[in-house]
């Protein structure tokens, strides 16, 4: 079988710098255009920037060992080509003018070539007009998960009444036919009859163990269905380091992390601090156009947070989500025992004995996941909550992003856990339009 020739859009780079590295024996195309966006990015003070010197730094140790406008083989017996655009590349079919379009163009003139083309983009736009053309196109799935399957943390197991019965009068019971993740939880139903249950978590060896009733609450916050339950289970064990909480608007996810954190650092000495994070991934701004100082622009991005801590400050003051309210909050804050961070801001940090959630982490790709959670020093414990199926960031979807990503590669570990929550609990009003719109 002929050689496969993956011409690669800009945002393939932007998205994993390793990606030249990633098509094994194949060659790899990149046009001129991309070499000449990637030097656009390439001051950028973000991950795209930082993303876009890696690429250049190893295109240029390439070069070292031959010409590029040639190719050049890699350690893999792939090469790594860049190519100049042609006139007449694509004849009068497209604009040229675009940048996409001239990269589309050279993927087209190496199919007529007769070259087997595979055009790889994170832009599903691209995709479509060179899909349209004839070339056969792919996403780059290196660090993908399959959304529809991914893990959910629990499952329900149909057993005899006796064995329910086991469970509650031992608290623990050993599972050797399943195939269990440790830090699963299951739910035992009894086969005569489905309201007669038992729910435990599994531990070493296959063993499932009861719930512990000191983390049946947090910061005044009782869970309101099993699933919240479960994620409290996670949220509130100092043995768990890392845990992941999926779900759609109103399913608390958020408030039960912010509670736990709460719990876990004012009335415990485990964690010094609660560090509260989330990606700035604005609607057509960045956050530097916003007025005021760091903390005045924070605020803004942050008052989803702000939100969920009144309400939790409310439950401890009777429920009255009043100036007391805000002032407790503030007194935090200024007493340092919560701090909210903009995740530009994370990267370098080594971050030891807090308590770290960072929201809406289904926008940041597998490499910014992996990039935050080895900032974790000793004694951190890490909390990631999202929702995959309401992404801001035009090159991630439900299967690449790196929320799902982690939870797909973490599971099975001992010190990390997961939930997906599915019932929304915020009102009436907020599940009909989870499960209607």
């Amino acid at each position: 079988m002929s050689d496969k020739y993956f011409i690669l859009d800009t945002n393939v780079l932007l998205h994993n710098s390793q990606a030249i590295s990633c098509f094994a024996d194949n060659t790899v195309v990149l046009p001129m255009t991309v070499i000449e966006e990637l030097d656009k990015f390439k001051k950028n003070n973000d991950e795209l920037g930082r993303n876009a010197r890696g690429v250049i730094r190893d295109l240029d140790r390439l070069r070292g060992q031959g010409s590029l406008g040639k190719g050049v083989r890699t350690s893999d017996g792939g090469t790594v080509w860049i190519t100049m655009e042609k006139e007449g590349d694509c004849g009068t079919c497209i604009d040229l003018n675009i940048p996409d379009n001239r990269i589309i163009a050279t993927a087209y003139r190496l199919f007529k070539e007769g070259k087997r083309v595979i055009f790889v983009s994170k832009d599903i736009n691209a995709r479509l007009k060179a899909d349209a053309l004839g070339i056969e196109v792919a996403d780059f799935e290196k660090e993908k998960a399959d959304f529809d399957q991914l893990y959910t943390g629990w499952r329900s197991l149909k057993v005899s009444a006796a064995t329910v019965d086991r469970f509650h009068q031992s608290k623990e019971l050993q599972l050797d036919q399943e195939t269990l993740q440790p830090n699963e939880f299951i739910l035992l139903v009894d086969e005569a009859n489905e309201k007669h249950t038992g729910i435990g978590r599994v531990v070493a060896n296959n063993r499932l163990k009861s719930l512990n009733p000191v983390f049946e609450s947090a910061s005044s916050l009782r869970p309101r269905s099993m699933e919240q339950r479960v994620a409290l289970e996670l949220l509130m064990d100092p043995e768990i380091s890392l845990v992941s909480l999926i779900g759609q608007a109103g399913t608390g996810k958020t408030l039960l992390a912010l509670a736990a954190g709460l719990a876990n650092t004012l009335k415990g000495s485990r964690y010094e601090k609660l560090l509260v994070s989330r990606p700035v991934i604005p609607l057509g701004r960045d956050i530097g156009y916003l007025p005021g100082t760091k903390d005045d622009k924070l605020k803004l991005w942050m008052q989803p947070i702000f939100d969920n801590l009144s309400y939790l400050m409310g439950l401890t003051n009777g429920g009255k989500q009043d100036a007391a309210s805000e002032l407790g909050i503030n007194r935090m804050l200024r007493e340092d025992r919560i701090e909210l961070e903009a995740l530009t801001y994370i990267r370098g940090r080594s971050i030891s004995r807090q308590y770290v959630i960072i929201d809406e982490a289904q926008n940041l790709t597998p490499h910014e996941v992996k990039t935050i959670i080895s900032r974790a020093g000793e004694g951190t414990k890490m909390v990631l909550t999202g929702d995959p199926e309401q992404i801001d960031n035009p090159y991630l979807d439900a299967s690449s992003n790196g929320l799902s990503y982690t939870v797909e590669r973490l599971k099975g570990q001992e010190e990390c856990g997961h939930i997906t929550l599915t019932r929304s609990e915020r009102s009436h009003l907020a599940s009909l339009a989870a499960e209607y719109l």
